[in-house]
């Protein structure tokens, strides 16, 4: 276990009831489960063990529909499913008078009160930062590292539950990866040594770890180990195709150099090795590209060249453009290529593309189904595919509406890949696109760490390519979490917001990203109306642009009208239905309802909002506040002990100061705050 975070664990909901059991349950490698020392024997379903991992990391209550899209792909009784696999659960841990599996209404918890869960010590540490840890509380940490997070427990057919799985794979090992260098980079040769050995079997492709390792081999005159060492990497890194030339200069620099001891505080890398890491030689600028090919048009009585098929597709070649987050080829192109017969990945090939988009449409009397299909042209796979079924009323409001989801899909499936392509690269190999989607990958972690993490590709990302709009706008954003969560003096992020995003606007004015973080720099500024102008303009310079819907309903729903911030946010949620800020977007849409006084709907909404992804904070405070003006007092308790876990001094202030809402409005919030004791401070 992790040594020096070790405390009674309470998972989601939990009561004040006290087992006397004690419970071990370890994810750092395959799931187990031990009471007072004997292992309990798990269930041989794995929908069990992904169930009972899923709801054991779960910072609140999750809704049974929640549950169904993450473990089950269209099952016959998703429902049925899941009360099968909680009866399993229960008699796994509830014991006599105590009852751990948590139920009421739609929402399902686990109360792992009096118990060591190994992964969520690790996590509570990552949110701490490293900042919050001694060096002998660090080498506690280091020495609980485990093996993979929930080794061997992949899912087939759930692709949710693969995707949350990766997710918390990569924080674990970027934490550790990140306490393994503070450590090497405070400790003498000797002790750094193991851990840059564990660093190395983490993180094999960062040459980082290896030109530390090989400069510690050298001042220890362990010349043919560090040889060895070289040569076997090199091999790894030809096969992988990455460069390996600072590898080979930087044991050749540290083997000139006469051996030296090192204090105990002492960096390990030289001079001339450092230079050879972290000197990033400037690249061409590159941009994520896409081809959108016509759409085969299978309708019972085809349309010839310049039917709704190829609307459709000119339709979404412009609002793909229209985004500026993507190099689109011309339709003139596509078309070209078309009539020629090239297949779509030929085409894609010619191109010299990342991304194909290829379709069919077929229209039989009053429906009308298009299939659209996003493939990687390197690898041929599919991102992405879907079926859009309409009945014809009106055909172009129709075609409006399907390139509306399509445009959304494309943009959300492209970035999601591009960031976890990104994750796995050596940070000093990355490009200015690749840093920025490695920049985005940390910032939709909604944690300080990981805020700063991305605040450090997203500067990498304009430092390579200064015409870079979007990672300006991302670099914006990572001030503005500071200043919105506290997690920085508020002035000064707010200052750095507004000029971040004042470059972006420089650089791209017809970036709809652009405007939407100087908007959100113009809230934090209380300039509101300017604020409104400037995501009003993201969204008429694209209309697909879902984060500036969001954005609007955010803002709206504290400053504008409420009404305008439910439609704002629906719509966001239309057009990125998986969205990694949904839990934003419920919670404004909530937020909007306690403006209306429609407090059981404002409770309801906000409940959906905090049992997302990454829902912060604040986010559990409006589900707070708003159970709490809905009259539901024990529930809201709840919510409030789940923030108190990690944040034990946040109170009504905290959330108000956030925020922005008209003094009426404000007092609301305040009376919900007293029904519950939510502290002013």
């Amino acid at each position: 276990m992790v040594g020096s975070v070790e405390t009674a664990v309470e998972s989601s909901i939990s009561g004040d009831l006290r087992g006397s059991a004690s419970y071990v349950v370890r994810m750092l490698g395959p799931l187990t489960i031990s009471r007072n020392d004997v292992s309990i024997a798990l269930p041989a379903s794995r929908k069990v063990r992904a169930l009972f991992a899923y709801l054991a990391l779960s910072a609140n209550a999750v809704t049974r529909s929640h549950l169904c899209e993450l473990l089950w792909d269209v099952p016959n009784d998703p429902r049925g499913e899941l009360r099968w696999c909680l009866s399993k659960i229960r008699r796994l841990v509830n014991e006599p008078g105590k009852c751990r599996v948590r139920t009421e209404a739609d929402a399902v918890a686990l109360d792992l009160d009096g118990c060591q869960v190994d992964a969520l010590q690790m996590l509570r540490a990552a949110d701490l930062g490293i900042a919050a840890h001694s060096l002998e509380q660090l080498r506690g940490i280091a020495d609980g590292f485990g093996d993979e997070f929930l080794e061997g427990l992949e899912l087939d057919r759930s692709p949710n539950f693969n995707t949350w799985l990766v997710a918390q794979r990569r924080r674990i090992r970027s934490f550790q990866i990140h306490v393994l260098e503070h450590l090497v980079e405070r400790l003498a040769d000797d002790e750094a040594l193991d851990y840059l050995n564990r660093w190395a079997l983490l993180s094999p492709l960062d040459e980082r770890v290896h030109v530390r390792l090989l400069q510690v081999l050298a001042r220890q005159q362990r010349f043919q180990e560090g040889k060895d060492h070289l040569e076997a990497i090199v091999r790894l890194f030809e096969a992988e195709s990455l460069d390996n030339a600072p590898l080979r200069h930087a044991w050749q620099s540290t083997r000139t150099q006469p051996a030296r001891p090192l204090s105990a505080h002492a960096t390990i890398i030289s001079e001339p090795a450092a230079k050879a890491v972290v000197q990033i030689s400037p690249a061409a600028p590159h941009r994520g590209s896409i081809a959108v090919m016509p759409f085969t048009d299978q309708s019972s009585a085809p349309c010839f060249r310049g039917g709704i098929s190829d609307a459709l597709v000119h339709d979404v070649i412009t609002r793909l453009a229209k985004l500026r987050s993507l190099f689109v080829i011309a339709q003139g192109t596509t078309f070209a290529l078309h009539d020629r017969n090239i297949p779509p990945h030929e085409a894609g090939r010619m191109l010299n593309v990342e991304y194909v988009v290829s379709g069919l449409l077929r229209r039989d009397g009053s429906r009308l189904t298009v299939q659209v299909e996003l493939s990687e042209v390197r690898s041929g796979r599919i991102v992405w595919a879907e079926i859009f079924n309409h009945s014809v009323d009106d055909a172009f409001l129709v075609l409006d509406e399907i390139g509306d989801r399509i445009v959304a899909a494309i943009a959300s499936e492209v970035e999601a890949v591009e960031r976890n392509r990104a994750i796995l690269k050596p940070p000093n190999s990355l490009n200015a696109w690749e840093a920025h989607h490695r920049g985005l990958w940390h910032m939709y972690r909604f944690n300080r760490m990981d805020n700063e993490q991305a605040q450090r590709f997203f500067e990498i990302a304009v430092g390579l390519d200064p015409t870079f709009a979007r990672a300006y706008a991302g670099l914006s954003f990572t001030h503005f979490q500071k200043a919105f969560q506290g997690w920085a003096e508020r002035q000064p992020e707010v200052d750095r917001a507004f000029e971040a995003a004042g470059q972006s606007l420089m650089v791209d004015d017809r970036d709809p990203a652009a405007h939407w973080a100087m908007g959100r720099a113009l809230w934090l500024r209380g300039s509101y109306d300017q604020s409104f102008r400037e995501l009003e303009t993201s969204v008429d310079l694209s209309p697909n642009f879902a984060q500036g819907h969001y954005t609007l309903a955010f803002v709206h729903s504290q400053v504008g009208n409420p009404g305008t911030a439910i439609a704002a946010s629906d719509q966001s949620r239309r057009l990125s239905p998986f969205d990694p800020m949904l839990f934003g977007m419920l919670g404004a849409r909530a937020m909007a309802l306690v403006r209306q006084r429609n407090f059981e709907e404002a409770a309801r909404w906000s409940v959906d909002a905090a049992t997302r992804p990454n829902a912060h904070a604040h986010i559990l405070a409006i589900a707070a506040l708003s159970l709490a003006l809905a009259g539901r007092i024990d529930q809201a308790r709840e919510y409030l002990t789940a923030i108190h876990r990690t944040l034990p001094r946040y109170g009504v202030r905290d959330f108000l100061t956030a925020m922005r809402f008209a003094r009426e409005d404000e007092v609301l919030f305040q009376e919900a705050a007293r029904r519950i004791g939510m502290d002013s401070n």
